[in-house]
């Protein structure tokens, strides 16, 4: 093969241009490509950092506005439950005041139906009186066929219905 009979020739030629091109590559990459390179994962580096500080402080300020937020809503429901007591309290002390109104009212009736059971219970004892009285005088006339006057057999009858 002729390829491997120049081999000899050519062998120290070749070995200057691959040195040259590795050092060609070398500054190319390493000196030029690699700083850029580099400088980008830096850049990156530092804006993952940056974004997991200001991450932390909003994580933070999250945390406080949850604890005012707390706070808050706490206040609130303690003042919502302050103002269902007082709305249950005022509730019933109107709900009192009504019943006692219905109450005086209720009472009002019942001495009036008293009074008038009272009135027509003595009314009724009048109107036996009465008719005993009459009874009374009819009974003895009938009986013993004595005339009694009004005053006795009253007297008689009222001794006779108070025992």
């Amino acid at each position: 093969m002729p390829q491997l009979s120049q081999l000899s020739d050519v062998y120290l030629s070749q070995f200057l241009w691959l040195g040259i091109a590795l050092a060609f590559i070398f500054f190319v990459i390493a000196r030029g490509m690699v700083p850029k390179i580099q400088a980008t994962v830096d850049a990156r580096e530092q804006q993952i950092a940056g974004d997991l500080e200001a991450a932390q402080k909003a994580r933070a300020a999250a945390d406080e506005t949850e604890v005012a937020w707390r706070q808050r809503m706490d206040a609130a429901r303690a003042d919502a439950a302050r103002i269902a007591q007082e709305a249950k309290a005022e509730s019933g002390r109107e709900t009192e005041a009504k019943v006692k109104a219905a109450a005086d009212k209720i009472n009002v009736r019942i001495e009036a139906a008293q009074a008038s059971i009272r009135d027509t219970l003595a009314a009724a004892r009048l109107e036996i009186e009465s008719v005993a009285v009459e009874a009374t005088q009819e009974m003895v006339r009938r009986v013993s066929g004595i005339s009694v006057d009004k005053k006795e057999a009253t007297s008689a009858v009222k001794a006779e219905l108070n025992v």
